[in-house]
């Protein structure tokens, strides 16, 4: 079996290597390249185009960043049309990966889609594509195959992988708590660029605490120290679980770090910012009422959302202190946490997606 897979994030990347390894399991000769990073490269497969050609945010930044962006279409094509695929895997991501879906779709190639696009915040239009270009799509979330049936399209639940990245790496290392406030701030260059130096900025105000950023994927210690005044804060290469297993909280940006901070039980305040003109566009067309992955499962604000003006020194001093400081709130957290991990089901979301895949392909 022959896969093009395509990854555009640091989340997927992750992701789409526990399921490379996992069809490998199943299929030891199946062939794996695409577009990815530096994990689905240890994962055996051969990339073609690496994250920081790939990984733009915000309306004005895609726009900035058309050029690149039409060159990864035409060697994406180029690449399947001269290795003729069985299939492609698509990966969220879904600017990009939805319009290669319908290309490799009217070609005949299979097309295999894990962790949907965010159809149910934004785009529902985007539903009636999926449908007529995606011949299966593995969610992630529990709510979303409720979502996509009343659309008239059945999907499958696979349950969320993180919690086997999370259960993996439990089993081999130790969790302790050390005066540490740990500061993930994304993995795209822009939106760091906003959010880091609002986390950096209230460092005086705990001095009795580390403040170590969580380096992102592709980013070199020298990105950061070139670019922002870091005070006392430290860059560390030691990977998201590592961090956050000695961390007392943390302070993080959207998208997937805020589920993996949750599932590691670590306090943390959401913090948001980016282009204004993005952010107007987003707001005008996104239909959610939170940010955070932890507050759209729970359905509730289980944990603080500082957005835009909001991310400022006064709000985060304030809403840090309260989980460093108020026994109530962190328990009550606590509890939000247990109930987010019965939530996003069991063990083995990778294998349950391979299985699909390759079963699909077999018959």
């Amino acid at each position: 079996m022959k896969f093009f897979v395509i990854a555009g994030e640091a989340s997927g990347d992750m992701h789409g290597a526990n399921l490379v390894r996992a069809i490998s399991a199943l299929n030891p000769k199946a062939e794996f390249e695409g577009f990815g990073g530096d994990r689905l490269k240890n994962a055996g497969m051969k990339i073609l185009r690496s994250l920081d050609k790939l990984n733009f945010m915000g309306f004005v930044e895609v726009v900035k960043n058309y050029p690149t962006i039409r060159e990864n279409f035409k060697v994406c094509k180029q690449a399947m049309e001269d290795n003729k695929p069985d299939a492609i895997i698509l990966i969220d991501y879904p600017g990009f990966n939805l319009r290669m879906a319908k290309w490799a779709k009217k070609r005949g190639i299979r097309v295999f889609y894990y962790i949907s696009p965010q159809v149910w915040a934004w785009k529902e239009s985007r539903v009636k594509q999926m449908k007529k270009n995606i011949d299966r799509l593995m969610v992630i979330l529990p709510f979303e195959k409720e979502f996509f049936a009343k659309h008239g399209m059945n999907v499958d639940f696979v349950g969320h992988p993180l919690i086997d990245e999370i259960e993996n790496r439990r089993q081999n290392s130790d969790i302790r708590r050390e005066n540490v406030i740990t500061l993930l701030p994304g993995s795209r260059e822009q939106e760091i660029k906003h959010i880091l130096p609002e986390m950096l900025n209230i460092q005086e105000q705990f001095p009795e605490y580390h403040f170590i950023i969580g380096k992102a994927p592709g980013k070199t210690a020298g990105f950061y120290q070139t670019h922002f005044n870091l005070g006392n804060a430290v860059v560390s290469d030691e990977g998201t679980y590592k961090l956050l297993s000695r961390s007392k909280a943390a302070l993080v940006g959207s998208g997937t770090a805020t589920l993996e901070t949750a599932l590691l039980k670590v306090p943390q305040v959401v913090c948001y910012k980016a282009n204004g003109v993005s952010v107007k566009i987003a707001r005008a067309l996104i239909k959610v009422p939170y940010i955070s992955l932890v507050n759209l499962i729970l359905d509730k604000p289980a944990v603080k959302e500082l957005i835009q003006a909001e991310l400022n020194s006064n709000s985060i001093v304030s809403e840090l202190k309260v989980l460093l400081e108020n026994k109530e709130t962190i328990e009550n957290m606590q509890s939000d946490y247990q109930a987010l991990w019965n939530k996003l089901g069991g063990i083995g979301a990778s294998e349950a997606a391979a299985d699909l895949i390759v079963s699909d392909l077999s018959n």
